[in-house]
């Protein structure tokens, strides 16, 4: 037993659509931000304080899919998911790295409506919901990701 986990949960808001990047294997990966809020009242000052933390989430493949079909910028999302750094050389030679959260699972939690488009809504809500339920992020095979 290594005696480690690594596990994020997150709800948020995005901060941006969903942007997704095809690869020549048919491979797929989506990349959004996400903010989360912290509100606290300043005790000198009875001031109220809303500190907001921004978090690169990473989607793979069909995921990453079905976030860009039905996540926009303003939505609230509950993801679970791990931290990985990443770390990589720009074209001016510069090494850069980046704090990401490799999304394992998720839940949408807004829903939309719109008043004057009902049965499409309903349509859209029902495969929405079908494209959700049965969606399972596969589990990879490795087993450094192991918290035992």
């Amino acid at each position: 037993m290594n005696g480690t986990l690594n596990k994020v949960i997150l709800i948020g808001h995005l901060g941006d659509d969903v942007k997704i990047h095809y690869f020549e294997n048919g491979n797929c990966i989506g990349r959004f931000p996400l903010a989360t809020n912290e509100v606290y009242i300043n005790k000198t000052t009875n001031e109220k304080i809303t500190s907001t933390e921004w978090h690169n989430i990473v989607v793979r493949n069909k995921a990453a899919e079905v976030c860009e079909k039905y996540l926009s910028k303003g939505d609230r999302i509950y993801i679970e998911g791990r931290i990985r750094t990443r770390q990589w050389t720009s074209d001016d030679g510069t090494s850069k790295q980046t704090v990401e959260i490799m999304a394992t699972e998720f839940t949408f939690l807004d829903v939309k409506r719109n008043a004057d488009h009902k049965d499409n809504q309903s349509a859209f809500d029902q495969q929405k919901k079908e494209d959700v339920n049965n969606f399972v992020i596969p589990k990879e095979n490795n087993d450094d990701d192991l918290p035992f």
